[in-house]
């Protein structure tokens, strides 16, 4: 009962939002807006359409970011009476048919700018308008007629909304597809699709103007598609024992503000409402050189594609840009203390305007915990010695900032892990459910042609797709001025017969000059991949730098003229570097809903321009094919990848020698006798 007790005094001490534990009283440059700028942002812009202001609706709400040689000058001069930049939102709204940008300046509170968009693409969907269209089907005849055709109750039945794409039309309007699924049985809704039955629906007029009923197919069956915990029937899985966060001397990080420090790291935390978690100005205590040297100005999730590999009738459009469209920080969903973080997680909200401008608030939306899982952080042992054995082992402890965001069908694990040796890890888990295809086939010995999928159960196709997650790094290695070398691993013959052996590799280095260089397809050659300080060099002559330790090599698999890579051409590399410009920030453009691939990274790389010794940002794609698989039905086990951002010759030597391992009081002695 001891225990108990303490162990629910350590979670109640840490089951905190992040924004009881600040002490700031003042705004960081970087922080996210709050609920009152966003009351500001609503009240100034409805007050500019006075005649008009209740049929505004606000698709984007966010921090217009500094300018960041204004930003790190100020930072620079931490003692300074200089005011810091002013705190801007930049504001996508929809009025009459026509989507504006308007910049608010929160200090005047006044609009700085508002101008009307006239290119390509849509902005970001709102949550409220997706619901609105998704029960439209519900009261509309030729749908309900439709349902009473399938023999299925209308009670039973939820909608969903689905991007369109774009397929090389010429004219768009602002549509959505709806597609339906049915519930009588199970809350797996995903898994009894109503097949053959299409509706688009206008976001503008907020109506049906197409409504498509081509063909039946036999409704997949409930039983066995559960995943809730109370609807399952004995027998069950192997029950598995808890494992406890203790932490005797309280928690290692400090929460100031939106600033968090932890060990030998010093970094910010944000919310948008687009990309969901931001980190910026990262930055790491160097014990020898006594001081804060920074690793990452910005970095966050810039885009995911999702297209699905079914080009039939009913399926071809489905090919999703998730950040783009739908919003990652709109889906960013309440963390659950004791399942989604360990009991000594600090939480943080997460706050985005609603389609009327007004706050909405995202409860735990981040979760901050130290993590120890077994691993090591360095050790050795040494027999050589005669009459000594040396045995140093350091485990390793790192920090975690973690977000989920449920899109749909699918949940995103997303993992900020820093490590005191100066590595960031950043890891992504895929989990959720997958999208299925009503089919009427049972056994595959029933498939005669490509069904672009796996037969999961009876009735349903998992659907071969991709995920392609690419994030922005806008490194600062130790400064803004960075260039980036490909250390190349290249096989050499041993010559003039000095040695037994024939061969060795070697390093060929080569510094990218202009964009072109430094597009990667990883896999072709073997290379370090590092981004350094061109005006900074250890002691014994080395560039400092960081590299980058790639996840998974899974690069698109379509044709390069067909439309959805054609939006998604910022997958065709898996690394590009960019100079910094603050208005590239979306890798597929800042109007991602059927866009046309005219305001994507890959378009903007075309200008091919000097990155030798300048600011510059990495874009790193990391990529899944996923071919379903029975295991997979009905809820998905979470599927885990990620990279590595780890220094190289950065530090003068091993950075964590003389860290010491985290004491433990008296632990219970549970050696399990014979």
């Amino acid at each position: 009962m001891a225990s108990l007790v303490q162990h629910l005094g350590l979670f109640l001490l840490f089951f905190v939002p992040l924004s009881l534990v600040s002490c700031h009283s003042h705004h960081h440059p970087l922080d996210s807006l709050t609920p009152s700028e966003f009351r500001q942002v609503q009240a100034i812009v409805n007050g500019s359409n006075p005649g008009s202001s209740h049929n505004v609706t606000f698709q984007y709400v966010g921090l217009d970011e500094p300018d960041k040689p204004a930003l790190l000058s100020w930072l620079s001069n931490p003692n300074s009476t200089t005011l810091p930049p002013p705190r801007r939102a930049f504001v996508i709204t929809r009025l009459h048919s026509q989507t504006h940008e308007i910049i608010v300046d929160l200090s005047t509170q006044s609009i700085v700018s508002d101008k009307v968009y006239s290119g390509h693409g849509y902005p970001l969907l709102t949550s409220e308008e997706q619901t609105a269209a998704s029960e439209l089907p519900l009261t509309y005849p030729p749908f309900i007629a439709s349902i009473r055709k399938r023999k299925l109750k209308l009670s039973d039945v939820v909608c969903s909304t689905f991007t369109v794409g774009w397929f090389g039309e010429e004219k768009s309007r602002r549509v959505l597809k709806i597609l339906c699924f049915y519930t009588d049985g199970t809350a797996n809704l995903y898994m009894r699709p109503i097949e053959g039955v299409t509706i688009v629906v206008d976001l503008d007029e907020m109506k049906i103007t197409e409504y498509h009923d081509r063909l039946t197919v036999p409704m997949p069956e409930a039983e066995g598609t559960e995943y809730r915990l109370s609807k399952q029937k004995p027998p069950f899985g192997p029950r598995l024992n808890g494992v406890s966060s203790m932490q005797p001397d309280g928690p290692g990080f400090k929460i100031d503000g939106h600033n968090i420090r932890w060990a030998n790291w010093d970094f910010h935390v944000s919310f948008d409402a687009r990309a969901g978690l931001i980190i910026s100005l990262a930055s790491i205590y160097d014990l020898q050189k006594r001081t804060f040297r920074r690793v990452l100005y910005r970095g966050y999730l810039s885009e995911l594609f999702v297209p699905y590999m079914d080009p039939t009738e009913e399926w071809y459009y489905k090919t999703f840009f998730d950040l783009g469209e739908f919003g990652f920080g709109l889906c960013t969903v309440p963390l659950q203390p004791l399942a989604d973080c360990p009991s000594n997680a600090a939480f943080m909200d997460g706050y985005y305007a609603g389609q009327d401008g007004k706050p909405v608030k995202i409860s735990n939306a981040f979760c901050i915990f130290e993590q120890q899982a077994g691993r090591i952080m360095w050790r050795h042992t040494e027999v050589e010695i005669p009459g000594e054995e040396i045995r140093e082992v350091r485990p390793e402890v790192s920090l975690v900032v973690r977000m989920v965001a449920t899109v749909g069908n699918y949940d995103y694990v997303l993992d900020w892990e820093f490590k005191p040796s100066g590595s960031i890890k950043l890891g992504v888990g895929l989990t959720g459910i997958l999208e299925v295809k009503g089919v009427s086939y049972t056994h595959t010995s029933q498939i005669k042609e490509d069904v672009y999928g796996t037969l999961l159960a009876h009735n349903t196709i998992g659907v071969n797709h991709d995920h392609f997650l690419t994030y922005h790094l806008d490194l600062d290695v130790d400064g803004d001025a960075n260039s980036f070398v490909k250390a190349n691993l290249e096989t050499k013959r041993v010559k003039d017969n000095i040695s037994p052996r024939k061969s060795y590799w070697t390093v060929v280095s080569e510094t990218a000059k202009t964009e072109s260089d430094a597009q990667i397809q990883l896999g072709l050659k073997p290379a370090e991949l590092i981004v350094v300080n061109p005006n900074k060099k250890t002691k014994l002559g080395n560039y400092v730098g960081y590299r980058l330790i790639p996840g998974s090599l899974s690069s698109p698999l379509l044709s390069d003229d067909d439309y959805p890579q054609i939006r998604g051409a910022f997958t065709k590399y898996d690394v590009w570097i960019t100079p910094y410009n603050k208005s590239e920030k979306w890798a597929g453009g800042l109007y991602m809903d059927q866009s046309r691939g005219d305001d994507t990274l890959a378009v903007w790389s075309q200008r091919n321009r000097e990155i030798e010794n300048k600011d510059i940002v990495l874009w790193y794609t990391i990529g899944f094919h996923h071919v379903p698989c029975q295991e997979d039905f009905p809820v998905m086990p979470t599927l885990s990848g990620g990279f590595e951002l780890r220094p190289t010759n950065f530090f003068e030597r091993n950075p964590v020698l003389k860290t010491k391992p985290p004491t433990y009081g008296h632990w219970p002695n549970c050696t399990t006798k014979p």
